[in-house]
């Protein structure tokens, strides 16, 4: 069991935020942190993993202190069960992938996991290959296998399939899926994908202004809402455009871009970016068969 609570001042492109964090987080869940940028994710994370101090406040893990302000203990990141996945891989270049893992090691029980890991993310045959060969996709498998070789407590993945492309990252989405289920680990992801946190996780923490606003299941956090409509979808809105007398919004749904239109009044309340619910109280589909 993780139990958080801390205070950090944080400097943001929009101004300054007094951040306060306070979570229990379960045995072996899959967490995500979901907001806006700038909303103190990362750095959530980063203080997590001793990356970052906390300006006061309590960490602490299985019973074990972390981090603990007016006792000041602080462990070093080394003395913190975590593995971190970062957006840009930050893999050893002269190393091949299996060396990459073998240097993270650090027990003889590690070196013996390694060839699992190399198996579980489908990286066998290429254990001998350098990062700068390898594919974002392989990188990011590397990147995450590396993580797991000490078998942490905690997995922190900081938006680690922002930079792939749609096709692979539903492939490591699920993999990463798989990994939880086989292996147990406590995993707290960031993300700003509805689908990924709906697929992945347990629970969903939605934080804002460095506050976390309300913490549900993912499905229960955009579903529930004061509406009857018949169907709901959520939406990204791409663009908004005048077409007098009303407004044609288009926006992105899962991988697909539809269009939908709204009278000025609706329109005064959107903007470009922001999530919406799509909700149709009548709703006759024509399914048509896919070639």
């Amino acid at each position: 069991m993780i139990f958080i609570n801390i205070t950090k001042h944080l400097d943001t492109a929009d101004g300054s935020i007094n951040a306060h964090f306070e979570l229990t987080i379960n045995d072996g869940e899959f967490l995500t942190l979901f907001g806006p940028s700038g909303a103190g994710k990362t750095t959530l994370l980063r203080m997590i993993a001793g990356l970052e101090q906390p300006d006061s406040g309590t960490i602490s893990v299985d019973e074990t202190i972390w981090f603990d302000s007016a006792k000041k203990i602080n462990l070093p990141p080394q003395k913190r069960s975590i593995g971190f996945v970062f957006q840009d891989y930050a893999l050893f270049p002269t190393m091949s992938v299996r060396e990459n893992l073998l240097f993270a090691a650090h027990s003889e029980s590690s070196i013996s996991f390694v060839n699992e890991l190399l198996e579980l993310t489908e990286l066998t045959h290429l254990r001998d290959r350098r990062p700068e060969t390898l594919s974002g996709g392989q990188k990011q498998r590397v990147a995450l296998a590396r993580a797991l070789v000490r078998k942490p407590k905690i997995l922190l993945l900081d938006e680690p399939l922002s930079a792939l492309d749609s096709a692979m990252r539903l492939k490591l989405q699920d993999e990463l899926g798989l990994i939880h289920t086989r292996l147990g680990i406590t995993t707290l992801l960031v993300s700003h994908d509805i689908a990924e946190t709906v697929k992945l996780s347990n629970r969903l923490a939605q934080i804002e202004s460095g506050k976390i606003v309300r913490i549900a299941k993912p499905l229960e956090l955009f579903t529930t809402h004061t509406l009857s409509g018949k169907l709901q979808f959520v939406g990204e809105i791409l663009s908004i455009e005048c077409d007098t007398p009303v407004y044609i919004i288009t926006l992105l749904v899962g991988q697909s871009v539809v269009k939908t239109v709204v009278s000025a009044h609706e329109a005064q309340s959107l903007k470009v970016g922001d999530k919406t619910i799509i909700a149709s109280k009548a709703f006759n589909p024509i399914l048509l068969p896919m070639s």
